[in-house]
């Protein structure tokens, strides 16, 4: 068995993908030029990177284990290996002699250590502990662990799980009108998954698979879907794929129309508010559908409005343009490392921006420095999102709050007009990769590799309900009513939570 520099450039990007690195994925994907090799992307199962190194290390230890006449070196397995001591030229030689002298020596003292043994398992009982997997707990420090774990199971809440898709899901999002929750995936397909039906014991989905024109025929792309968008009405579904091809599908899941192709992976693909327009940004410095040519790939865009939209890039620069001009109406310039994510507040004043530098920046088109610098996470910063303002919200009268997602496994609200930060939620133990309000703005959810989804009370910050799932969570989303949340995991698979929102309480509880 071989493996060649396509494969291992091909699992280098999966893994960079899966592990939250989105942009260092894209980047090294158009250096590497993976869009052209033949690899069927669908084949390839989440985590193969880890997987093929754990074999291998397997391998080697297995390896070490065995004599030179196939027999079981000494019947007795030893300590895992290092990666960097697989590839040692001599780590069988030396790591079976390293096991010889250490036998030996467990074999001279194993008559006291024998009786020690029998002492000390006396102790531990009559001292009221008992051991577990060779390791003393006394009995208050296991009580206060069964006693988490049955609070834990308290918070946490089912969910319907969706199977379908063949590898990792990146990205979901909720039809504005209707119950119909959008994903997209690896395996080259989206899919509309219809959640209306759930009421009477089921769901049903749509495949769209992105397809590419070859001889004459339509053939599968083999490509990850990395982008999808609803229009403001929800007939419409664009999808980005790393073919380069943006795709237009109908709500019964028809292809509409492919749009103009990128020479690279498409990063992020948004309607307009009136839902006539919509605007791609790709890797290959291209912002289709304006006149602009950015001089570093497009990471993120955003629409103020119908006409004007702001996109963020790799060299760290922010541009504000509008359809039909030739030139960014501003350029905002301060953050010191790659801009990560973009988003007008709802009012379209203020500009939100996140970076690799651990910073949120605010700006507005009235200056040319940032209104804020916000800084207080300790990683990178990979997601925002504002709360909802208006008639939707809760309270239309509050301050308005913006919500950040960080590497370093927590989630802030920041009070923007105050440009304090008022809450930060710190359950989660690995890094968030998104987060989402409630169309009233009360609550909050957060997605996390830790393959848990969180929703906080965004007043006091209490994490009110959990639910943790099968994979790393890439994408969380709220369904324009409020009572149900989509996630998409790294396994593949798509969850959502039906969810009742209680009067005064503001607690959730499974319908």
């Amino acid at each position: 068995m071989s493996i060649t520099s396509d494969e291992v450039n091909f699992l280098v990007y999966r893994y960079l993908q899966e592990s939250g690195f989105s942009h260092s994925a894209f980047t090294f994907g158009i250096e590497s030029h993976i869009s052209q090799s033949n690899i069927n992307g669908t084949l390839v199962p989440p985590a193969a990177l880890i997987s093929i190194l754990q074999k291998g290390l397997q391998y080697v230890e297995a390896e070490i284990s065995i004599n030179e006449d196939g027999t079981v070196f000494d019947g007795r397995p030893i300590e895992s290996l290092s990666l960097v001591d697989a590839v040692m030229p001599d780590v069988v030689h030396t790591r079976q002699q390293a096991f010889r002298d250490q036998l030996a020596l467990q074999q001279q003292q194993q008559a006291n250590s024998s009786s020690n043994s029998s002492a000390a398992q006396f102790h531990a009982t009559k001292n009221g502990e008992t051991a577990v997997n060779g390791e003393e707990i006394g009995t208050h420090t296991l009580h206060n662990h069964l006693e988490a774990m049955e609070m834990d199971d308290e918070v946490q809440i089912p969910a319907t799980v969706l199977r379908g898709h063949e590898s990792e899901v990146f990205i979901c999002a909720w039809n504005p009108v209707t119950d119909l929750l959008a994903s997209g995936s690896g395996d080259s397909t989206a899919r509309i998954w219809n959640l209306i039906e759930n009421s009477s014991g089921g769901s049903t989905q749509l495949v769209l698979r992105h397809c590419i024109r070859e001889g004459g025929q339509d053939v599968p792309s083999n490509k990850d879907v990395t982008s999808l968008d609803w229009n403001s009405d929800g007939t419409l579904l664009a999808t980005g794929s790393y073919d380069g091809f943006a795709r237009i599908w109908t709500k019964d899941g028809n292809l509409s129309s492919t749009l103009g192709q990128h020479k690279g992976p498409i990063f992020a693909l948004k309607w307009n508010k009136k839902g006539n327009s919509i605007l791609s940004a790709g890797v290959d410095k291209k912002l289709m559908w304006c006149l602009l040519t950015p001089a570093a790939p497009a990471l993120d865009v955003d629409w103020q409005n119908n006409s004007t939209f702001a996109s963020c890039m790799i060299d760290m620069c922010i541009h504000v343009c509008r359809l039909g001009s030739e030139r960014p109406l501003k350029t905002f310039q301060g953050h010191t490392n790659e801009v990560n994510a973009i988003k007008w507040d709802p009012s379209g004043i203020l500009l939100a921006s996140c970076s690799d530098d651990m910073t949120l920046k605010i700006w507005s088109m009235k200056q040319d420095s940032c209104v804020h610098n916000l800084e207080a996470h300790n990683k990178e910063i990979y997601t925002i999102k504002w709360s909802p303002t208006g008639s939707g919200s809760s309270n239309p009268n509050a301050n308005m709050l913006l919500a950040s997602a960080s590497f370093d496994s927590t989630v802030r609200l920041w009070d923007v007009e105050r440009g304090i930060c008022v809450h930060t939620l710190t359950k989660h133990q690995e890094p968030v990769y998104s987060v989402a309000f409630s169309p009233d703005g009360k609550f909050l959810a957060s997605g996390s590799f830790d393959k848990c989804v969180h929703i906080w009370d965004t007043l006091s910050g209490a994490l009110v309900n959990s639910y943790r799932g099968t994979g790393g969570i890439f994408e969380v989303c709220w369904n324009s009513v409020g009572d149900k949340v989509g996630a998409s995991a790294s396994d593949g698979s798509v969850c959502t939570n039906v969810l009742d929102l209680i009067n005064s309480t503001e607690q959730i509880s499974m319908t």
